[in-house]
């Protein structure tokens, strides 16, 4: 079960805030202000990203941050307010691998229910092979299927992307999956 460090004050007056049931029929304790009784929800985080493509290669980034520093990922990052989710996507694709893409459709939903968090993996193409990584990624390059560092791969989510990538290539069928990261 995931955990977090509790909501102590209130967000809009500053008072602090008990747990409870609130007064309107909800069924899960909340964060409730004692003073001006504001409810504070507490959501799960959107990450968003791409898995993009060129030709039968895939576009990966070495990670230059914590956590997993050093290790590869798809470009991802958690979704900033004012965005859509492909906007997001598309967003982290360039600050992190300064690539070029046309984005495509929804790919992955994967719901990492431990740490709060669900991810959104759409299909790219890459529209050129020439990259420009930001300060996130120390490396962003193509890989084939066979050299793909599957013990290297940062992040459970993107292994799962991945592998269901390389298996529906073969068809040419991309259906959307929804899977829950135990």
């Amino acid at each position: 079960m995931y955990s977090r460090s509790p909501i102590k004050h209130c967000r809009n007056c500053g008072n602090t805030v008990v747990y409870r049931l609130p007064d309107d029929g909800d069924t899960k304790n909340r964060a409730v202000c004692r003073i001006c009784h504001t409810v504070h929800y507490e959501n799960p985080l959107m990450v968003v990203g791409t898995l993009p493509f060129w030709g039968d290669q895939v576009l990966l980034c070495k990670r230059n941050i914590e956590p997993r520093w050093g290790k590869w990922t798809l470009p991802a990052g958690f979704m900033e307010l004012d965005e859509t989710t492909a906007q997001g996507a598309a967003r982290e694709t360039d600050e992190e691998a300064g690539a070029q893409i046309e984005m495509l459709d929804l790919y992955t939903v994967l719901n990492v229910a431990r740490v709060g968090q669900v991810h959104l993996f759409y299909r790219a193409r890459l529209l050129s092979d020439q990259f420009n990584p930001g300060f996130e990624t120390i490396e962003a390059r193509l890989f084939d299927e066979a050299d793909i560092p599957w013990d290297e791969i940062a992040f459970r989510t993107v292994k799962e992307t991945l592998e269901r990538f390389f298996v529906d290539r073969q068809s040419g069928q991309f259906p959307v999956y929804c899977i829950d990261i135990a």
